[in-house]
């Protein structure tokens, strides 16, 4: 398996109802909304060494719509620290979410935005 794989994405939309729906006409896709988190989910359905699933929800912070693509890493503080030391920027120092996962937003040199995520360790 490829170190650092693509794991998970995340489309914010200004509205994500009209975006989820749009997205089921279109592809068929399975959507479903998990009402604790305000955030709808899209998956794959295939096996977790090669799924790539993805959510939906409707802006916040952000001005504009946005699509980021999250990349899974062993240590997302030594990754941040890489990525500041090789010309990127952290747009949002790592963060521990509910699950116990680890979250960091950074931007390549160009400007884009990625994201990383350290998963929380299995008990």
């Amino acid at each position: 398996m490829q170190r650092n794989p693509v794991c998970f994405w995340e489309l914010a939309s200004h509205d994500a109802e009209a975006t989820v729906n749009f997205l089921k006409k279109v592809f068929n896709w399975n959507i479903t909304l998990n009402k604790d988190i305000g955030f709808y989910t899209i998956s794959t359905g295939q096996n977790e060494n090669i799924s790539f699933d993805g959510g939906v929800f409707t802006l916040r912070k952000a001005k504009l719509p946005f699509l980021t693509i999250y990349i899974k890493v062993d240590d997302i503080f030594v990754k941040a620290k890489l990525i500041e030391e090789t010309g990127g920027h952290i747009v949002e120092q790592p963060f521990q979410i509910a699950s116990g996962s680890y979250i960091c937003l950074f931007n390549e040199p160009s400007g884009v935005t990625l994201a990383m995520v350290q998963p929380a360790k299995r008990k």
